[in-house]
């Protein structure tokens, strides 16, 4: 079979579910639909994704159809027990896991508290789910008068730090978060992301910075860029894939995205130069400035400035290159809460050397994607995808 791919690029728009999944009442959702929420907005024009194949994907019953779609398009399905960052990227890379990252929707247990102060030096207060931006305002006054650390998760399996940088300076709150790491692992408290969210100003104005930083659990299963890197290929990591990751086999990082703006300038920067592999890029800004704000007129300009984006790296790349446009799972701004969503993900393949209009019906596993990049490069990757590569290539 002609494989004629030299480098892949990768990205993930962060939260871009497009339908509800069977089972989203397992998960606590009912009806979702992030892209039907956004594509109703005004704001919303994605003319390159609707050319390559967005609106013809099975099950998507908004937005027009395009008559001659110019790629390959797919509906994937999420087969791990999971709806959030580090599981969907971790699948998509090849690792289905079968059980659930702890959560802790009543806080962290009176224990494991105790354990992080011992460890800390430093009182802890909240240790509750809240709001990222609400938790600074409601706690942030305590925490400059008394030095006591912020801590709080989410609806998903994480441990957030919130600290003002005039009270812990940066380095040292890195240095709690990498503590916390290693106290939160196993079965019960291995929560899949400890992240650092470093803050400023004076109360009411305070306000995140764009240092936040995520340490995430090692990956538990074989990835896409353990393959590639087996073989000695670029994995080059775009916005927090190697947090997610972890760093594990990612030859380089350009490190974390201030904006989804910053992290199309370092792609369109990748793909200037030469290289033969992988570019694996995350836009958080879907999820975190929008999904989770339940802003669809943001999330929805959002969609459009990346589509902007997307013109102008479809008409640069060159033969050689293949493009697959996904998402790691939904954060439908219309539905109710702030939370993830039990959603389907899109896949769009573009290239010179895919087929036009081929409609590969919906999978069971966002794996489909690692299994075909392995296949790209015929590097061996043991998961329990399987590679679309022979339906779509020319």
């Amino acid at each position: 079979m002609n494989k004629p791919f030299k480098r892949v690029f990768v990205i993930v728009l962060d939260s871009f579910g497009i339908g509800r999944e069977p089972d989203a009442p397992d998960f606590g959702d009912d009806v979702c639909n992030t892209l039907k929420s956004i594509a109703a907005s005004p704001e919303y024009d994605t003319p390159n994704m609707r050319a390559i194949g967005l609106f013809n994907i099975d099950g998507v019953d908004c937005g027009t159809p395009a008559e001659n779609p110019l790629g390959t398009f797919a509906r994937l399905r999420e087969l791990s027990r999971g709806k959030d960052t580090t599981t969907g990227h971790w699948e998509m890379a090849g690792i289905v896991s079968d059980h659930p990252m702890p959560t802790f929707p009543d806080g962290f247990p009176p224990k494991v508290i105790a354990k992080l102060e011992t460890a800390f030096g430093r009182k802890i207060i909240c240790n509750k789910p809240y709001s990222g931006t609400k938790v600074i305002h409601d706690y942030g006054e305590e925490h400059m008068k008394t030095g006591a650390l912020i801590v709080y998760t989410s609806a998903d399996s994480v441990l957030q730090i919130a600290a003002h940088k005039d009270i812990v300076p940066l380095e040292e709150l890195y240095g709690y978060c990498r503590t916390a790491r290693e106290i939160m692992q196993g079965p019960d408290f291995g929560v899949g992301r400890v992240i650092a969210r470093p803050f400023i100003g004076a109360y009411p104005n305070f306000t995140r910075t764009s240092e936040r930083h995520d340490f995430s659990l090692d990956p538990t299963g074989d990835t896409m860029m353990d393959a590639l890197a087996r073989k000695g290929l670029a994995t080059i990591g775009v916005g927090k894939i190697y947090d997610i990751f972890a760093g594990r086999s990612i030859s380089e990082t350009l490190g974390v995205n201030k904006d989804n703006a910053d992290g199309m300038a370092k792609t369109m920067r990748v793909a200037q130069r030469d290289f033969t592999g992988l570019c694996f890029v995350n836009l958080v800004d879907f999820d975190m400035a929008y999904g989770h704000r339940r802003d669809i007129a943001g999330y929805a300009r959002a969609a459009t400035e990346f589509d902007r984006w997307l013109g102008g790296f479809m008409a640069q790349m060159k033969d050689d290159d293949l493009l697959m446009i996904t998402a790691d799972h939904g954060c439908d701004p219309g539905a109710p809460g702030t939370d993830h969503t039990r959603e389907y993900v899109p896949l769009l393949i573009y290239g010179a050397h895919v087929k036009a209009g081929v409609n590969l019906g919906t999978y069971p596993t966002f794996a489909m994607l690692g299994a075909t990049v392995a296949d790209i490069f015929d590097a061996p990757l043991t998961t329990k995808g399987e590679s679309l590569l022979p339906r779509f290539v020319k």
